[in-house]
């Protein structure tokens, strides 16, 4: 494992830009059957390249996935575990949540990419916890901040659930949005290996020797209304990045501020064209990343 110093300093500060919390917490459900039993499984049926997954823009429906308890020894832990149809072996991902948790639209969006032939895990970074305003949310990052060891053996813990699986193929990646995204830079750098790292809007580093940790393409989509990440920001990280030699995918979309893709459905005339760009951008990063 690489030190988890990062993660400490990334963690503090991320939560103060995510504006979204108006997701309401699902109930827990019974842990997910053995990786060799059948158990839930979700349609595959990749989008086209002018749709949107439907989890953003509220259209996914009833849950396709099942509840997992991934953390050994901690059962109010309980992650989202989506699996697509079929043998496999398929690519997975390791999916971060934002400052109030693990929420139903969390969980919509594993299964849109359970639908793109990916097993995904959402994890549980706040044992099982969910806020409902900025005060609570608050309270939950601090909480986690208090105990980095905890989060990065979480994350690390999620990583190995997927490869064990007998059908994951072995290539790993992982994303996420504001509180999400900044943890899923940090785990690239800090934590067990994995293949792909993609950020929404998420706390930055611009230190190309710390950024020279990470071995492999970094994808990035962010906001120019935004102020957490800034785009003068997006752009110091992006000069990071090329001084480190670390190839990435960013880019800055105008007209849409902090939050806009993961809750699309809140201004789909403004906030549509930016995301669909932005999906199809990470459709082929993953493909890249995490493809034969």
């Amino acid at each position: 494992m690489r030190r988890p110093l990062l993660l400490l300093t990334l963690l503090a500060t991320a939560a103060l830009a995510c504006g979204q919390s108006s997701d309401e917490a699902a109930p827990g459900g019974q842990a997910s059957a053995a990786p060799e039993q059948m158990g839930p499984r979700v349609p595959l049926d990749p989008t086209m390249e002018s749709e949107l997954p439907p989890g953003i823009i509220g259209q996914r429906g009833e849950l396709q996935g099942a509840s997992v308890q991934y953390l050994a020894g901690d059962p109010s832990t309980v992650g989202y575990l989506a699996v697509p149809e079929g043998e496999g072996p398929f690519p997975a991902l390791l999916i971060i949540h934002e400052w109030n948790g693990l929420v139903d639209r969390v969980r919509q969006v594993a299964d849109d990419f359970a639908a793109e032939g990916y097993v995904t895990l959402a994890a549980d970074l706040f044992s099982g916890q969910t806020g409902s305003n900025p005060e609570e949310n608050m309270a939950l990052v601090q909480a986690a901040q208090s105990d980095m060891p905890g989060v990065v053996a979480n994350l690390n813990a999620a990583l190995a659930h997927l490869k064990a699986r007998p059908d994951v193929m072995g290539r790993v990646g992982a994303m996420g949005w504001c509180f999400g995204g900044g943890i899923a830079l940090s785990f690239g750098l800090d934590g067990d290996d994995h293949d792909a790292t993609a950020i929404f809007y998420g706390r930055l580093v611009d230190d190309p020797a710390v950024l020279a940790r990470m071995d492999h393409e970094v994808y990035g989509t962010f906001a120019r209304l935004d102020q957490g990440p800034s785009p003068a920001q997006v752009e110091a990280f992006e000069a990071a990045l090329r001084s480190a030699g670390i190839e990435n995918d960013l880019h800055i979309y105008d007209a849409v501020d902090h939050g806009f893709w993961l809750h699309v459905d809140g201004d789909q005339a403004a906030r549509g064209g930016p995301a669909l760009d932005a999906w199809n951008r990470l459709k082929a990063y993953l493909d890249r990343t995490l493809g034969d």
